[in-house]
């Protein structure tokens, strides 16, 4: 349910920056934004109290970001709170960036590998994505797992590349005991 909620919200922000020519615009204010309330746990804490009014809930986010931010993110800000869902806020924003992105043409890779990588490496991956995929710019986000012994995990949307030795052993161990003698 949840989901769906941060999923419609999303998608109606996504059609307004779309309609309004202004996608790079709000995914640089809304990743700001996002930044902002997950720095300051104690606005989160103020905007979710069930105590306070909604009232008093639209009337801080006018005083904190009005002039700050744009009056399209208040607004939609403030629908927000009207319908009880800024507990959702994080999720939704979330939602809104990978669609922008998405429509940027811009991916995210999350890239695993037991040791950090040399920036050549991390170039050479890189490259690679872009040549193997449909996107302009790649934004990969580089993990260390040691459980991996070595190779990577390479992970984009619903698609995981596990070339990982960790995962080919485990393969290994599976052939060897389903093997009847």
């Amino acid at each position: 349910m949840a989901k769906l909620v941060s999923k419609t919200y999303a998608q109606a922000l996504f059609e307004l920056a779309v309609e309004e020519n202004k996608t790079a615009f709000f995914l640089e204010e809304v990743s700001s934004f996002l930044e902002v309330i997950r720095a300051n746990a104690e606005f989160g804490q103020f905007m979710n109290h069930p105590k306070i009014p909604k009232e008093d809930k639209i009337e801080m986010v006018k005083s904190v970001f009005g002039g700050k931010v744009s009056s399209e993110l208040v607004g939609f800000l403030i629908t927000v709170i009207e319908k009880d869902r800024y507990a959702e806020i994080e999720a939704i924003l979330d939602e809104f960036i990978a669609s922008i992105k998405e429509y940027n043409n811009i991916g995210t890779a999350y890239v695993t590998t037991a040791i950090a990588l040399e920036d050549r490496e991390k170039n050479d991956i890189e490259t690679r994505l872009l040549a193997t995929t449909k996107y302009k710019t790649i934004e990969c986000v580089y993990q260390i797992d040691q459980s991996l012994i070595g190779g990577m995990v390479i992970k984009m949307g619903d698609r995981v590349v596990d070339s990982s030795i960790r995962t080919k052993l485990e393969k290994l161990q599976r052939n060897l005991l389903a093997i009847q003698l």
